[in-house]
């Protein structure tokens, strides 16, 4: 069955340099490289890590949302950095923890090329009618 919803990256997902490998309801997965996203250590920035990790989420809350008519706004972001990264490229996968009408919340685990757990993120976003 092919959703309703397709992602679309944004300019921000584009600097980072996102690249969607799957999408649905039930998971999103993505890459995105550490070179272009460290800071002045030379260590992956852990704002880019928390935006790459906010983008999949709400991918994946945006295309169960779509089924209803509905789209989403995120209103809880909270993240745990487990190791760093100084090159390479990472995979997040989003995966549901709750799907409701009104709110769903996303896992995002994201790992190295050694599947080594980077971050571990959890995001909120609330389902409103479009305007």
């Amino acid at each position: 069955m092919t959703e309703p919803w397709t992602i679309t990256l944004g300019a921000l997902d584009e600097k980072l340099g996102i690249e969607v490998l799957e999408q649905s309801a039930q998971r999103v997965v993505a890459t995105m490289p550490v070179e272009g996203n460290t800071q002045s250590l030379n260590r992956l920035h852990g704002g880019a890590t928390a935006a790459f990790a906010e983008a999949l989420g709400s991918w994946c809350a945006l295309i169960h949302a779509s089924t209803q008519g509905k789209v989403c706004a995120g209103v809880d972001l909270n993240i745990t950095h487990h190791r760093g990264a100084t090159d390479g490229i990472l995979t997040g996968t989003a995966t549901p923890v709750h799907l409701g009408r009104t709110v769903t919340s996303h896992e995002i685990v994201v790992t190295d090329a050694q599947g080594r757990r980077i971050c571990t993120a959890r995001i909120t976003n609330q389902l409103i009618d479009p305007r």
